[in-house]
Parts: C-alpha cells; sequence; structure tokens
C-alpha cells in the first residue's frame, strides 16, 4: 500500500488529476470516502462550461477557467463523454443590467475569453424565441457549453485505472501522519503510505487539511436546488441562459443538458451542514418564480424530479491551490466552486505539473489517454442495434424503457474498471432510472442485476452505499 501520490477526493477535479498523474511512472492511489466516484458536487451542479467572463481578472478562477474550457471538447472526445457547445446568454432586463452586461464584456475580453458580443433585444430573441419580452439585451459567449459532469467523472476514473492508478473507495480519510519523509493516511481501519498527498475533498477540504494541522482553509458549504424536466420541453432553451450575476453566484439558469431535459436552478444558501442536500418547496418555488422572469412559460407540470448539490465556497473568494504552509508536500486543492467543472481539465495539469516538478518521474510509453466509448443502445440506429444483439443478446433486453437503456449497457457499467457497486453508480453510468418515471419500472431489475453480477444476497445491494439498503431482509 504504498504509494508516490494519494489524492483525496474522487470528484471531477480529484478524478481528473489521478488521470493527468497516470501518464507518468507513479504510483497512483485515488481515495474516495464514498461507495463511488462523484458523488458529491460532481453529480449535482449546473453542468456548464463557463466561457470565462465572470471571474475577476487575475485570479486562479479567471485563468484555469478560459484554459479548462478551451481543453474541454478534446478531452470529452478522449474519453468518450457528452460535451455540447451550445454558448451562453446572460440577459439583461433593465437599463441597470445592461451595464452590467458592458463590465462582463470588458472583464470577458481582460480574461481571453474569445468571440464575446452584445447581443440587442431583436438579436437576442432571433436566438432564443421562448425569452421573456422583457429582455433588453444579452452577453453572448460562444465558447460555452454543457457536459455531464459526472459521466465525464466516472471516464476520469476509468481511465486512471486503466493507467495503473488504484481507486479505493470507502477510504473516509481521519487521521494522516507524517514521518518526514512519508506521510501514512488511515480511514481507522486501513493505512497507505504515500510521498505527497493531494487535498480535492470538495466541502470537506478544510476537515482534511486540519488532520495535518492546517487551519488555513475555511469551507463554507453553499446550497443549490435545482429542477430537472423532462426532454419534452428540453427546446424551450437552445442556449445556457443567465441572468445577471451576483455575490452569491451566477444566479438561477435555464439550460438545456446533454441529454436533452431542461435544467433550471439553483438557489444559493449558506448552510453549515455539509452533508444536506435536502430540497425544500421554498426552494424550488423560488427557483421556478426567477426562472421564468427568463422564460415565463416554465411550469411544473413537466418537472421529473428535483436535487441539491454544495458548492465548496471558501472565504478567499478564488479557487485554493498550493502546497499547504504546514507541509509543502501536502498540496491543498481547496474552494473549488463554480466555475470548477470548467476549470478541472485546467486545475489537473496545474497540479500534475507540481508534482513532475517534485519528483521528476518519467512519462510511460504506453500511456493510453482513450476511453474505449460505452454502448448507447437509445442513439443507434435499427442495423446497428440488430448487430448489436446478434453478438450479445444482453443488449436487446431493454431493462429501462423511459431511456432504452439495455441489460448490455447495464452489465458493462458494472464490470467496467472502477465499476458500479451500488443502484446510483448504475443510474450514473448508464441513465437507468434517469427517465420519467425516475426508476420505477426499471429499479427492481437493477437491484437484481448488480446482486447476480457482483455475487452478492439481494439485499445487500444498496442505493449509493451505505446504509441505503433498497431491500432489508425476505418476507418468506
Amino acid at each position: 500500500m504504498k504509494y508516490d501520490v494519494a489524492v483525496i477526493g474522487a470528484g471531477v477535479v480529484g478524478s481528473l488529476i489521478a488521470r493527468e498523474l497516470s501518464r507518468y511512472n507513479l504510483k497512483i492511489a485515488l481515495l474516495e470516502k464514498c461507495n463511488d466516484m462523484a458523488m458529491g458536487t460532481s453529480k449535482a451542479n449546473s453542468a456548464i462550461v463557463h466561457a470565462g467572463f465572470d471571474a475577476k481578472p487575475g485570479t486562479l478562477k479567471a485563468k484555469l477557467n478560459v484554459k479548462g474550457t478551451a481543453l474541454m471538447p478534446e478531452l470529452c472526445k478522449e474519453l468518450s463523454v457528452p460535451f455540447k457547445p451550445v454558448g451562453s446568454l446572460v440577459v439583461a432586463f433593465s437599463d441597470e443590467e445592461v451595464e452590467v452586461l458592458d463590465e462582463l464584456l470588458e472583464r470577458g475580453k481582460m480574461n481571453g475569453v474569445p468571440d464575446i458580443e452584445i447581443y440587442d433585444a431583436e438579436k437576442l430573441r432571433e436566438a432564443e424565441p421562448a425569452i421573456s419580452p422583457e429582455a433588453k439585451a444579452a452577453l453572448w459567449a460562444p465558447t460555452a457549453g454543457i457536459v455531464c459532469p459526472y459521466e465525464l467523472t466516472v471516464a476520469s476514473v476509468e481511465n486512471a485505472v486503466v493507467n495503473g492508478a488504484d481507486f479505493i473507495r470507502n477510504f473516509a480519510v481521519n487521521k494522516i501522519d507524517f514521518n518526514g519523509e512519508e506521510f501514512t493516511v488511515s480511514n481507522g481501519e486501513t493505512e497507505i503510505i504515500s510521498k505527497y498527498v493531494i487535498n480535492a475533498a470538495g466541502v470537506f477540504c478544510d476537515e482534511i487539511a486540519a488532520l495535518i494541522g492546517d487551519d488555513s482553509i475555511h469551507t463554507v458549504p453553499r446550497k443549490g436546488e435545482y429542477m430537472l424536466c423532462d426532454k419534452s420541453i428540453g427546446t424551450l432553451a437552445k442556449h445556457t441562459i443567465f441572468q445577471c450575476p451576483s455575490k452569491m453566484g451566477k444566479g438561477v439558469l435555464v439550460t438545456p443538458t446533454v441529454d436533452g431535459n431542461l435544467l433550471i436552478g439553483p438557489s444559493a444558501l449558506d448552510i453549515e451542514d455539509k452533508t444536506d442536500v435536502s430540497t425544500t418547496s421554498e426552494g424550488l418555488s423560488g427557483i421556478l418564480q426567477t426562472a421564468r422572469k427568463s422564460i415565463p412559460v416554465l411550469g411544473t407540470r413537466e418537472v421529473i424530479t428535483s436535487f441539491a448539490g454544495l458548492r465548496a465556497h471558501c472565504d478567499r473568494d478564488d479557487f485554493i491551490i498550493e502546497p499547504s504552509e504546514k507541509n509543502s508536500r501536502f498540496i491543498n486543492v481547496a474552494g473549488i466552486e463554480s466555475p470548477g467543472l470548467s476549470s478541472a481539465p485546467a486545475i489537473a495539469l496545474f497540479v500534475k505539473d507540481m508534482i513532475i516538478k517534485a519528483l521528476s518521474p518519467e512519462e510511460k510509453g504506453d500511456f493510453n489517454p482513450v476511453r474505449e466509448e460505452p454502448v448507447r443502445f437509445r442513439h443507434m440506429s435499427n442495423e446497428e442495434r440488430k448487430a448489436l444483439i446478434a453478438k450479445n443478446p444482453a443488449y436487446g433486453r431493454i431493462i429501462c424503457r423511459c431511456e432504452t437503456i439495455t441489460e448490455g449497457e447495464i452489465l458493462d457499467a458494472i464490470h467496467a474498471p472502477a465499476g458500479a457497486r451500488d443502484v446510483d453508480g448504475v443510474k450514473r453510468r448508464t441513465r437507468a432510472g434517469m427517465g420519467r418515471c425516475q426508476g420505477g419500472f426499471c429499479g427492481s431489475k437493477v437491484v437484481e442485476l448488480l446482486a447476480r453480477e457482483l455475487g452478492v444476497e439481494i439485499n445487500e445491494i444498496t442505493k449509493f452505499g451505505g446504509d441505503s439498503k433498497i431491500l432489508y431482509d425476505r418476507t418468506k
């Protein structure tokens, strides 16, 4: 259990860091306290690849956002992850807000954002026919896009594992010791030894840093609630539509998703509990009312689910990516709130360069940056489907009717590198259970397949690890 680098936290940032380091002759451990990767902020955010005009010029947020956004299309291509360069619009509803657009335009130019411009009301309505008649103008940023954050995280871990990294689940770090040369990282039951530690633990970064006596980080969980709408209204927004930002963030947006749904949110509320991802009627009502300012026809009829995520807000109001003052071999990657997803590819390179400078490893000659594209039966032609079923009949059995997900795809998800071990893990990898019925029809079959393929009793299968069992015992 000896490693050169231990990365704590398998969110999108930690996972991409592990993937970048797996390019080199280094022994890498990716430690995750949950039963799967992408269990925190990376599974519950706006999924926006921001252009980079919002961050204050000169900050890490500004530099890494623009660079990360430029890297995202090629990265997603290598990892076979859906990415759509839909562009974004920041809409102004008053003369005062039009002045804000001018400020964002200038800030974007200072940050190096290409091709941004101001649309007048007529051009805005050509771009977004459903926009409110109250809209006066908008800032157009063509380099913005949308991605699936949890698919990107899953793909990054899979690729890192294929290239030699170890993904260690259910490893909740609660003790870190240092003997002058190496860290001993423990979860109370198991220990690993590592020369360097990278703290990418999201909202828990301050608690992990405190284990080495570093109290310089203060993370505030900022809750954001969302509503996900059915694909039937997915075309109401052709681009990501923002309202003018505030000190609490980029505000409530309306955006298509890469899978054709419509996403509304988030709210912004600083809380104390780092595990509180509950939704409230007040929060959801508030985001819907605010979103209607952009698109008035939005309603509740097409909402199929709601959820909340926590952003890792730090009081420095910038990313913290630096060696700890307590130990230069312990690298904090903290405060990765928006535009954290957009910046993640650049953050990974930034941290990788620190490690390479310190350890000077050789680059692998056989590193494979490409993740094999998973079967997506729903996107295939009938001819392609027939050929696939002829090779493997499991692809001919539909498990999730809403999303057209087959048994073969679920088996692939379970048996992939760092594969699914619970119902939500299957859901994130395949979309089984993400449709209109939210798993009402396919959920029981997914449980059966997990039990069969993992060789465990059916009542051992969980929704998301821990004690989240689907079934507790037999009735007979």
